[in-house]
């Protein structure tokens, strides 16, 4: 007997959720909330006894915070994918914002990264790392059907060249190795031939090779003098340095010595024990360890709280990270996969890098320790892409729901 057709009035109403209502990722929100409470106490054990003391340091970075949770907030509930059309304006803003510090920034240390504003100090290099994800994941996206070929990776190689350039021009070294890290990860995430990233790698390493020994074997300087020496003092760490040398040497220079840098670092953190020294902390809070509230806030962690503080912080980087590549792997579309796979590259550089320095098997770089450094550039740029995962994980699961309810009526 055949089967009647349903009527128009039977069909059961299919109507979309609303993915605007659907809760963020929640493990994701524990991490960035966990980190941002770290990072008030390690700077009120950091800036104990630094000008302005800890209510300074703690109230600025509380505020800074807020308000990049309250963005992260509103980006969740954006549609992301209206971004990628507007892929040439964000990154004529990219390279306009760096050429503005370039232009008006203050300088201090040597280094030229940030505007002046009453309030705080715009470092450009930092919004930028989202602004290049955005801009050459959505370059990516417009040559998927060319992925493979060897000029979509020479033009995002190119378009990544150009505002790392300028940013190490600032100096920001830095900054510059976290847009490259972007750029290849991209690269690997979108599925570019193994050959385009051997070539690179070589590429990588023949450059390096050159900047360090060739150019200046022959009397070409690329790097400045502090830069080449950040990069090699923890090849050769000495632990007979004197204090006394390395102060004199910062006075003279204007920059901390590398190694005496790592050399405090390492005494604070090991000096920490198991659960910490707490009130009787004294490398950090004396001022042993130079930037301690910025590139070095790792080692107030853990001569304050110890190998269980450590431990929990990095047990939150990995709930971070992982989660980044949970939103990854179940992103709608190749554009957020691709703004995840990005985010998930910053994270996981800077952390590594960061952490790295301290403990003396990185090179001080200046890479800051996302959502723990002091800083509201470094804080508010990274709880904007924490927005943006949130936005990709918030419609990846509204379109999941979708996708069942169609299959299921």
């Amino acid at each position: 007997m055949p089967l009647s057709p349903i009527k128009p009035s039977e069909e059961p109403p299919v109507t979309p959720p609303r993915a605007l209502r659907l809760p963020l990722d929640p493990l994701l929100t524990l991490a960035i909330i966990g980190l941002g409470l770290f990072s008030i106490l390690a700077l009120k054990a950091a800036t104990r006894n630094m000008v302005g003391g800890p209510h300074y340091y703690v109230e600025r970075q509380t505020i800074y915070l807020v308000i990049g949770f309250v963005l992260m907030l509103a980006i969740s509930r954006l549609d992301y994918s209206r971004v990628r059309p507007h892929r040439n304006a964000i990154y004529a803003t990219l390279v306009v914002i760096i050429l503005a510090v370039l232009g008006l920034g203050h300088s201090a240390n040597g280094s030229q990264r940030a505007i002046n504003f009453p309030l705080f100090n715009f470092q450009a290099s930092e919004l930028g790392k989202i602004l290049l994800i955005l801009a050459l994941s959505a370059l990516i996206v417009d040559r998927s059907r060319q992925l493979r070929e060897r000029d979509t990776t020479v033009r995002v190689l190119i378009a990544a060249l150009v505002p790392t350039m300028l940013v190490i021009a600032q100096p920001d070294l830095g900054s510059g190795l976290v847009y490259m890290t972007i750029a290849c990860m991209l690269l690997f995430v979108a599925g570019t031939s193994w050959r385009h990233l051997a070539g690179l790698a070589a590429l990588v390493c023949v450059s390096v090779a050159f900047v360090l020994v060739a150019a200046p074997a022959v009397g070409v300087h690329l790097l400045k003098p502090y830069q080449v020496e950040r990069l090699t003092a923890f090849l050769h760490p000495s632990s007979t340095q004197k204090e006394a040398e390395a102060k004199e040497r910062e006075l003279k220079t204007g920059q901390p010595d590398p190694s005496y840098q790592q050399q405090q670092s390492k005494i604070a953190i090991g000096s920490g024990g198991k659960t910490g020294r707490g009130a009787n902390a004294s490398q950090v809070p004396y001022g042993f360890v130079p930037e301690s509230n910025t590139d070095f806030v790792f080692a107030a962690v853990g001569e304050q709280y110890g190998f269980v503080g450590a431990a929990l912080v990095l047990a939150l980087y990995a709930l971070l990270i992982s989660r980044t590549l949970r939103v990854l792997a179940m992103a709608k579309d190749l554009f957020g996969s691709l703004i995840a796979a990005g985010i998930a590259a910053m994270l996981m550089f800077q952390v590594f890098v960061n952490i790295g320095m301290t403990i003396g098997i990185m090179p001080v770089t200046g890479v800051t320790l996302p959502l723990m450094s002091y800083g509201g550039s470094s804080v508010i740029a990274t709880l904007i892409g924490a927005g943006l995962l949130q936005a990709i994980y918030v419609q990846a699961r509204a379109s999941a729901a979708l996708k069942g309810r169609v299959l299921r009526y």
